[in-house]
């Protein structure tokens, strides 16, 4: 049994830790707004963007001659996995939900005879993923010391998968990242980029609108496609900002009240041990009076 010394320490320490995960869940909170603001003021320009995509597509009659950045080059035999994690912890299950749905990929792509090349941006999913994919891990991006993901960011990822693109390094690519749906809720999302025209003719949007495109629309598609690749990967990490800060705002508003139960627990076992300190030392002077 613990010393009323070590439980008075322990209690002291539990509520040190109690403030420091009080001040994180604030901190997450104020950052939260921001980020769930700009989440969600980019997500309808991502998907203009494709649905401009979608519209050029259509009029598009030679597929051999169109960019290999909207139908491929033919070949599927080797995935890139571009994994999105944070650079810090304390988020919860953040990280490790994206690392979950990436492995669960991974070994789907590998079990069907593919070929397997990872990205991990964030420090976090390369510590998580090295263990059984260190082999395929071929570059691994941080940010740490950045302030602020911008689009220039996004647009250094974009310029890397671009150039294994353009250099036949991979056929398709794959966004591991979190959708952010609210503070409590984050969903794990696969998304593939290249080559650009993933959908069915089933899934796709009935209500394109009809353009007429100046310069043609092989022209724009040759400018427009690259951008798409940057403007995607800043859209994901708009939504991975968002859904950190949510899911570090949640681990941490459940670790201040975990901490508070302990501290009580703590207190109690404290009281209780003191309490028999007191009463057996009421007995030893009780018993040495009457023995005298």
């Amino acid at each position: 049994m613990p010393s009323l010394d070590d439980l008075k320490k322990r209690i002291k320490s539990v509520k040190s830790t109690q403030k420091i995960t009080k001040a994180m869940k604030m901190v997450a909170a104020a950052k939260l707004k921001k980020a769930q603001e700009s989440a969600e003021n980019g997500r309808p320009y991502s998907e203009r963007m494709q649905n401009i995509i979608l519209n050029l597509t259509k009029s598009i009659n030679d597929k051999s001659n169109a960019p290999k950045l909207l139908f491929g080059n033919g070949k599927d035999k080797v995935y890139l996995g571009v994994v999105m994690t944070a650079d810090r912890g304390l988020c919860g299950g953040f990280n490790s939900n994206i690392c979950k749905l990436a492995k669960k990929k991974f070994k789907e792509y590998l079990s069907n005879g593919k070929t397997l090349k990872i990205i991990t941006v964030g420090s976090k999913g390369y510590d998580q993923l090295k263990r059984d994919f260190k082999k395929n891990i071929i570059e691994k991006k941080s940010f740490k010391d950045r302030k602020r993901i911008s689009f220039f960011e996004a647009e250094e990822i974009g310029k890397l998968i671009l150039n294994l693109f353009n250099n036949e390094q991979f056929d398709k690519c794959f966004l591991f990242f979190n959708n952010f749906k609210n503070v409590i809720t984050q969903i794990p999302q696969e998304k593939q980029i290249i080559p650009a025209n993933s959908q069915n003719e089933e899934e796709q949007p009935n209500n394109l609108s009809s353009y007429e495109f100046e310069p043609e629309e092989d022209e724009i598609l040759e400018d427009l496609l690259p951008k798409n690749i940057s403007t995607q990967i800043y859209t994901a990490f708009l939504e991975n900002s968002a859904s950190e800060q949510g899911s570090r705002m949640t681990a941490m508003d459940n670790a201040t009240r975990n901490a508070g139960d302990l501290v009580d627990k703590l207190t109690i076992n404290y009281n209780r041990s003191r309490q028999a300190a007191i009463t057996k030392e009421l007995i030893e002077i009780i018993s040495g009076a009457e023995s005298l």
